[in-house]
């Protein structure tokens, strides 16, 4: 038995998780990340088929955050970007076009396959000071004015200023800190997989509204391409295990054949789709980052970026309650993340929803007005810039009031 005494104890080593613990130790202080799971289970191939898009303000954070080497060094050569993307309803005609050139940035975005991005952030954690304890389970919590402490099923304990839940969805931390949350779970299962087509992308990410739901043609490396197909949650099982062929002709028959014939590359896995919200984001000593804090439909494909924003304003508000000799975990502290996370996380659990609700129907009347909504906004510069800029990441909740992370500035 033994106890372990550091700044901050991050449980979650996924996604959110390890980037936060990245930027922490960049700043020098002392982190612990615990995880259930260990890198190598994380980071095989068989573990999540996901891909994740990156926007361009958090792509400027992982080019900040490592030692020696940045997270977005180590991430570079596995990126395809984001040129243009297309959103279309249906076979509508009308449709919404976003060109990185309007905006004149290198690219809108990034796309990377989950395992790259958690091989980068175990190499980054590995090269720090940061204690990584995996495979580890937090059986309790619990929390005085001036620590918190994390006992493990292993007898050890962590003694921390702040511990912060990152550990998704169901998070044991939000329970243990007594933190409720608001669940809506739709009828629809993403149902996601890679392909390989016969002709160029051209970097261009494509967002077609069917009837069932959104389903989205995301630019990878080599050819390839990641789908997140939306489906009706009764009929997503028959048709994930349906023959390979006849699974082909339902993916190709939504897909089109403009990039010419397909090739599935590797399982299909799939989703259930929901949005979720915690009732707070902080609890004495403890804050909420990623899917421990909201989960929102992946339509927009800005899940793993809102968790990124969390990790950009947490940063922030420790690394200043530190440079001052403040107590990073107190309530001030942590009342100033909450209160700059809440417009934003907000604004996008709403327009999420909203989005998937306004296209995933088949009402005449509301679907030419939705398709005379997106040409209106294709048609209008300041508006479809407007819109760019808030995908990209560069203003939230509809400010410019960026944490210095996200503008790729050091804390």
């Amino acid at each position: 038995m033994s106890e372990l005494s550091v700044d901050i104890a991050i449980v979650g080593g996924g996604l959110v998780g390890g980037t936060l613990a990245a930027a922490l130790a960049s700043m020098g202080a002392e982190v612990a990340l615990i995880d259930r799971l260990t890198p190598t289970m994380q980071t095989d191939a068989a573990f999540d088929g996901r891909a994740s898009a990156i926007a361009l303000a958090p792509q400027k954070m992982l080019a900040a955050i490592g030692q020696e080497t940045s997270v977005w060094d180590r991430l570079a050569a596995h990126a395809t970007p984001i040129l243009d993307i297309r959103v279309a309803d249906g076979a509508s005609r009308l449709f919404l076009h976003y060109d990185h050139e309007e905006v004149g940035t290198p690219a809108l975005g990034y796309m990377l396959e989950n395992r790259h991005i958690r091989t980068a952030l175990y190499a980054a954690v590995a090269a720090s000071n940061v204690r990584l304890i995996a495979p580890a389970e937090v059986v309790d919590l619990e929390t005085t004015t001036a620590r918190a402490r994390l006992h493990l099923a292993s007898g050890d304990t962590i003694s921390a200023s702040l511990v912060v839940g990152a550990d998704g969805r169901l998070s044991g931390i939000r329970a243990k800190a007594g933190i409720g949350v608001d669940e809506w779970r739709y009828k629809q299962t993403g149902i996601v997989c890679t392909v390989r087509h016969e002709r160029p992308h051209h970097n261009v990410a494509h967002e077609h509204f069917l009837t069932a739901g959104p389903f989205a043609i995301l630019p990878l490396s080599d050819n390839r391409s990641s789908l997140v197909w939306t489906e009706r949650a009764d009929l997503a099982p028959s048709i994930v295990a349906l023959p390979d062929d006849q699974f082909m002709r339902e993916l190709e028959s939504r897909f089109g054949d403009f990039l010419g014939g397909l090739t599935r590359e590797g399982p299909i896995w799939t989703y259930p789709l929901e949005m979720h919200l915690a009732h707070r984001a902080v609890a004495p000593r403890v804050a909420l980052v990623g899917d421990a804090a909201h989960g929102m439909h992946p339509i927009a494909g800005q899940g793993f970026n809102l968790g990124l924003r969390d990790v950009a304003a947490l940063a922030e508000v420790i690394a200043d309650a530190a440079r001052l000799g403040l107590d990073i975990g107190n309530s001030a502290t942590l009342a100033r993340y909450a209160d700059w996370r809440r417009l934003d996380t907000l604004v996008m659990l709403g327009l999420t929803d909203a989005l998937n609700r306004l296209f995933s129907n088949d009402i005449a009347p509301v679907r030419v007005l939705r398709d005379l909504g997106l040409a209106a906004v294709n048609a209008t510069g300041p508006a479809k810039r407007f819109f760019m800029r808030h995908a990209m990441g560069l203003t939230q909740g509809g400010t410019s009031d960026l944490p210095r992370l996200l503008r790729g500035e050091a804390l």
